[in-house]
């Protein structure tokens, strides 16, 4: 009998495919495990991105009690989750966005890794940064509304308190019991008229 027969060369040890792993791995950090640390546990809240290194079984024994909130307090993890619908990024409320303001029941101190979006540099003001309050923000008026604030003698920064006090100047001056039978002056107060029913149409007023 041969010492070694053909069978026995033929059986072949199935390597381990996470040798090289595990022989490249650091030690499992679990309180008294000798064992190649070689699954990744997340470190909890604020430290994103950051992992412990642990053996199977002791990753299992971990993850079973993680908790990522732990120690937050429920108003805390209620604004995480309203903000989580929109994935962190600032909102703002739906209409005219005038100031460009955070919609109120999104905090300014944005949670994790958003704050980013908090610091990122806006040099041109494309979103939004903190307006002078003493700054008035030029009106683009469509043709029409501009054409309606030129007959009467209005510019397009003119707000709706002036647009309502002159339409009544402009009526009391014009208007047929006024104007001495001038039928120029009824034509006046017919466009005057139709002037002011078209920026409020528009809101203006």
């Amino acid at each position: 009998m041969k010492p070694y027969p053909k069978y026995f060369e033929k059986i072949r040890v199935r390597p381990d495919p996470q040798a090289e792993a595990k022989a490249q791995a650091p030690i499992c950090q679990w309180d008294g495990c000798k064992q190649p640390g070689t699954h990744r546990a997340p470190v909890g809240r604020l430290k994103e991105g950051e992992y412990f290194r642990f053996c199977f079984d002791h990753v299992r024994e971990y993850n079973k009690g993680f908790n990522y909130f732990s120690g937050v307090p429920d108003s805390e993890i209620a604004r995480f989750q309203k903000e989580a619908l929109t994935g962190h990024r600032p909102t703002w409320t739906i209409g005219t966005n005038g100031s460009m303001r955070s919609a109120p029941d999104f905090a300014q101190q944005r949670s994790g890794r958003a704050g980013y979006y908090n610091r990122m540099r806006d040099p041109h003001n494309m979103f939004g940064g903190p307006r002078d309050p003493g700054q008035a923000r030029e009106r683009k008026a469509k043709p029409l509304e501009a054409k309606s604030l030129e007959t009467l003698g209005l510019t397009t920064k003119a707000t709706g308190a002036e647009i309502k006090a002159r339409y009544k100047e402009l009526v009391k001056r014009h208007h047929p019991d006024a104007n001495g039978g001038d039928r120029g002056s009824e034509d006046r107060f017919r466009d005057v008229l139709q002037a002011y029913r078209v920026l409020k149409q528009a809101g203006l007023c």
